[in-house]
């Protein structure tokens, strides 16, 4: 049995690794130790996401896949969340979660009718809290539209600054020939981003 830690922040701007040493804590007051700990920045509201995938990869049955809070590994609608959590069914991964106290007692053995009893439960918490991080998500994403609409009606809302010494960073890296994938490692920038930088210079 492996720990594997699984670190999220929605983006670039936010530290993914701030949880890091929580999740050791919680190993080690366990007799546990993290083989792995995966880290990324992306939203957890879209389910395609490299690093969760590779860990899903990497793990074996019986594995843990440890984290935070259940919101760092969903924020998905339904439909998306059936489809992970039928990725972690299939590969037997068990997810334990900081917040999710029910979840705890699969990182330590078990006789098999409480495995299955705890398992049972964990899943159902779980489609709970998946559930709740998904209405947070879409809640504050219609609060912020209501504030741009209501900021625009009275002509206060500029949007985001740009930030220029980033993107003519990005402008240079695309004139001296770098691929899209090359810049969006050295800048952690998003492709929608250099196709906007790269659109301008045509």
């Amino acid at each position: 049995m492996f720990v594997r830690s699984y670190l999220r922040a929605s983006t670039n701007e936010q530290d993914a690794t701030r949880a890091r040493a929580q999740l050791e804590a919680f190993a080690n007051e366990r007799g546990l130790s993290i083989a792995a700990t995966y880290v990324e920045n992306e939203s957890g509201a879209k389910l395609a996401r490299p690093e969760l995938f590779r860990l899903l990869s990497d793990a074996l049955p019986g594995d843990i896949l440890l984290i935070e809070q259940v919101d760092r590994l969903s924020r998905l609608t339904a439909a998306d969340w059936q489809n992970l959590r039928a990725e972690l069914e299939t590969r037997r991964v068990r997810v334990v979660a900081l917040d999710l106290p029910t979840s705890w007692t699969l990182a330590v053995p078990a006789d098999e009718f409480t495995g299955r009893m705890f398992s049972a439960i964990n899943g159902m918490m779980l489609d709970v809290l998946a559930a709740v991080a998904r209405k947070d998500y879409d809640d504050r994403r219609r609060r912020q539209a209501q504030g741009q609409a209501r900021a625009k009606a009275e002509g206060l809302y500029r949007g985001r600054p740009e930030d220029a010494k980033r993107n003519k960073g990005i402008a240079a890296m695309l004139k001296a020939g770098a691929s899209w994938t090359q810049i969006q490692n050295a800048t952690g920038c998003s492709r929608a981003t250099i196709a906007k930088i790269a659109k301008r210079a045509t």
